[in-house]
């Protein structure tokens, strides 16, 4: 990860006569020298196996394990300001989603999943407490007795959006019987 992070390590000797250092030739590493360069190689290496062929054109130029990780950043994330533009549009969606009249339980779980999935990616996390609330604020006034009976009788802090969604699913189930019996 520091290889990543800080880029590669590169032994150094001290100059006696001159107040520097300088980086060692390969013949005057010592074991553990050689040890700490490898890490790069065997970084670059997991990275490069790590990507899809197309990809391999967008590092092929790159000579650290910290570059190619750096290349890749921002071919999939974009820049940071990029990232935060990505971050600003799922954060608007999720705040102003609301459940369709011909949507599912199962569809706004799907879409709710892939907005949070999104943000976690990129680095923001949405809390498991305001995910429940939020499910339960956007389900139509159809829904209204069902979310009161779920807010009244559990505690939406310890409820999990997928004990939410079953119990979501089972009612959505009971009314679609109960139509059609009418």
């Amino acid at each position: 990860m520091d290889i990543i992070c800080y880029g590669p390590y590169v032994p150094t000797k001290v100059l006696e006569e001159l107040p520097f250092s300088m980086s060692k030739t390969s013949k005057e590493y010592i074991d553990v020298d050689m040890k700490d360069v490898e890490k790069n190689f065997c970084a670059k290496k997991i990275l490069v196996n790590g990507i899809r062929p197309e990809e391999y054109i967008r590092i092929i130029a790159c000579d650290t394990a910290k570059e190619i990780w750096e290349a890749l950043q921002i071919a999939h994330e974009g820049t940071t300001q990029v990232k935060q533009s990505k971050i600003d549009i799922l954060t608007t969606e999720y705040k102003l989603s609301r459940m369709k009249d011909d949507e599912s339980i199962q569809d706004i779980h799907t879409r709710f999943t892939s907005i949070i999935n999104e943000l976690h990616l990129l680095g923001e996390t949405i809390p498991r407490n305001k995910l429940v609330r939020k499910i339960l604020s956007i389900l139509p006034s159809l829904w209204e007795s069902k979310v009161n009976a779920i807010t009244e009788s559990k505690d939406l802090q310890e409820l999990t959006s997928e004990e939410l969604i079953r119990n979501l699913k089972t009612y959505e189930m009971k009314r679609k019987i109960d139509s059609e019996r009418r």
